[in-house]
């Protein structure tokens, strides 16, 4: 088990992370844009467009954050479906429940729960979401299980995570423009640590084929991974095809 790149026990990992979202909750919006120039927006709406949502579908955010993702899910879901902001960290859920409040999104409801144990009943979701999540969970694989038993038959999921570009040469530059995001959290957040530790867990998550993998062990069906920006993220989708199985452990 790692933390970034240092071997950590899971329950330090767990803890860990949690401090640093704790810690760059308030700037953390702002640092994305700065980190993605302003791109992580663009490929959030790609990746729910991919999802086909329809008017009255129940959504599972998870790693939800402070809410963006749910902010452009719960028009389409309309008044009579439902979106669930879950997240573990409670600093991020309170900033994402809060702004979409403000916003008089009605049909989302915060959860904090583990991505691990999810504390919903079995077939609860159309679609479960996780952008720019699935790195931290400290055990992907119960994860990954927990997020079949939720789905409906015939549901999907969706991951959007950092990966591995192809190209040896965009993978140097891509390294060397993430080399700078410590700086810019020194600056913006005032503490470069937590941008050390995105870095090292960025280098250290599976890449495509791994993730596939690992999905396709969870009983996914239909699994497919898709390069946005050469590779430097990756758009994972699978389906759950199996009407009877549970896909782990209930809650």
């Amino acid at each position: 088990m790692d933390f970034g790149a240092e071997p950590v026990t899971p329950g330090e990992k767990t803890a860990r992370v949690a401090g640093v979202f704790h810690t760059v909750a308030q700037r953390y919006d702002a640092m994305n844009d700065i980190m993605s120039l302003g791109l992580h927006r663009v490929l959030k709406r790609i990746a729910i467009d991919s999802l086909a949502l329809r008017e009255g579908q129940c959504v599972l955010d998870l790693a939800a954050g402070t809410g963006d993702m749910a902010r452009l899910i719960s028009p389409i879901a309309g008044s009579t479906g439902r979106v669930v902001l879950c997240d573990i960290n409670a600093s991020m859920l309170t900033i994402g429940r809060d702004r979409l409040l403000d916003a008089g999104l009605t049909n989302v409801v915060p959860a904090r729960a583990d991505a691990e144990s999810l504390p919903f009943p079995p077939a609860t979701f159309d679609r479960v979401i996780i952008a720019f999540g699935l790195r931290n969970v400290t055990d992907k694989e119960r994860a990954l299980s927990e997020m079949y038993r939720v789905l409906r038959p015939r549901g999907r999921l969706l991951v959007l995570e950092f990966s591995k570009p192809r190209s040896a040469w965009l993978r140097g530059a891509n390294r060397s423009f993430q080399s700078l995001w410590p700086l810019a959290g020194r600056v913006v957040v005032g503490d470069a640590a937590p941008y050390r530790y995105l870095v090292d867990s960025i280098e250290s998550h599976p890449n495509q084929a791994a993730l596939s993998l690992m999905m396709r062990d969870a009983e996914f069906a239909d699994v497919q991974a898709d390069d946005l920006l050469g590779g430097v993220v990756a758009m994972h989708t699978a389906v759950k095809s199996d009407a009877t199985h549970g896909g782990g452990a209930a809650a």
